[in-house]
């Protein structure tokens, strides 16, 4: 089984412990993605995957045995960097097969392996010019034709796409899913950007201060966050999160209020808990500069034009909140009333942080 599984992984630098308590398991054949912000340990969870970094305590198993002490160049892994790690003397042809002829590959498969990666990542005509004659987007296809050529079991990824514009990043992901389609190795995948981990990835892991914050599939992780941090860092602009309390069906913030569902009044209910935050997307809500019924009122304080979306910044009870519409209908200090599509709410256990759940019909 070509999975990777962390066991009670704990990694410190001196004092600082980066990764706490780390338990996962990366399954055989699929793209995981470690997402979070700077400094979460995501970077460090991959080093040790691909022996550049030890654990301070636990054990990391790979294809059903401990590697804590097997060296990176013994663990079959292909690893692309952020900063590319070409060699600057180096063609393109011979950056990307060094590896093999470091590796002793017969020529014959060396040619049939660069010949294939080169088509790939589109390189044709590249292959005798050197990193400091391409562009940004060509040294990252090289980076990448590198590793792919190397064909090992285990494809490690640290932000490779970070340096790019926004339309290269585009077609470099289209070109990520489609090289883990042709070889399905299993694909460990570090991000900061969310649009990468939920475009490319199976599974999404969101880290945090070196705490594991979830783990699920890219629909579960934003329609079903377990936690305020989790929902707040996925979704731009990021879900409304304010606290309110709870009593006889009613959610109150200060002196407004709104009904929830019979569906949502029973889960809390059964949670025992009065002292929640409240959560709602900014696309998953009505505004209205009419009354709607069961909504909150606010003032309008700021627009944002996207192009495809309005953004409509308001302030209800002292609290910021956006909603997201088609049409500018409102201006600077509008009394707007705000309607939650009761389908897409979260609530939160306001002490713990944690998602009370959901009710079986959503």
């Amino acid at each position: 089984m070509k999975e990777i599984v962390f066991e009670n992984i704990c990694k410190s630098y001196g004092k600082t412990q980066v990764v706490k308590n780390l338990n996962l398991t990366i399954k055989e054949g699929e793209r995981l993605i470690i997402l979070g912000p700077s400094g979460c340990g995501k970077s460090t969870t991959l080093r040790m995957i691909a022996g550049l970094e030890q654990p301070t305590s636990g054990k990391i198993y790979m294809d059903g045995k401990c590697v804590n002490e097997v060296k990176s160049g013994d663990r079959n892994i292909a690893m692309v960097f952020q900063n590319y790690a070409l060699f600057p003397h180096m063609t393109v042809k011979e950056n990307i097969i060094y590896g093999l002829k470091a590796h002793k590959i017969h020529k014959d498969e060396i040619e049939e392996r660069l010949n294939a990666a080169v088509k790939m990542l589109k390189l044709e005509g590249l292959e005798d010019r050197k990193p400091k004659d391409l562009s940004g987007g060509q040294r990252q296809r090289v980076a990448l034709a590198r590793a792919v050529v190397k064909r090992g079991d285990f494809f490690l990824l640290d932000e490779p796409l970070s340096n790019l514009d926004a339309q290269l990043r585009g077609h470099a992901r289209k070109e990520l899913v489609k090289i883990h389609e042709t070889y399905n190795q299993t694909f460990i995948y570090v991000t900061h950007d969310q649009v990468e981990a939920m475009t490319i990835g199976d599974r999404v892991a969101l880290m945090n201060k070196g705490d594991l914050q979830m783990i699920d599939t890219p629909q579960n992780v934003y329609n079903k966050p377990t936690n305020i941090f989790t929902a707040k860092f996925i979704g731009s602009p990021s879900m409304n999160i304010f606290d309110v309390d709870y009593k006889n069906k009613f959610i109150k913030l200060d002196n407004q209020k709104i009904e929830l569902s019979n569906s949502w009044v029973e889960l809390v209910e059964s949670n025992k808990i009065n002292e929640l935050s409240f959560g709602v997307r900014p696309e998953h809500v009505e505004i209205s500069s009419e009354c709607l019924p069961n909504s909150f009122k606010g003032i309008v304080k700021y627009i944002e034009d996207y192009g495809n979306k309005i953004g409509v910044y308001f302030e209800i009870e002292g609290n910021e909140v956006i909603a997201l519409v088609d049409d500018n209908k409102f201006k600077n200090g509008d009394e707007i009333y705000y309607k939650p599509n009761f389908e897409k709410i979260h609530l939160f256990d306001r002490e713990t942080t944690m998602s009370i759940g959901y009710p079986k019909e959503i």
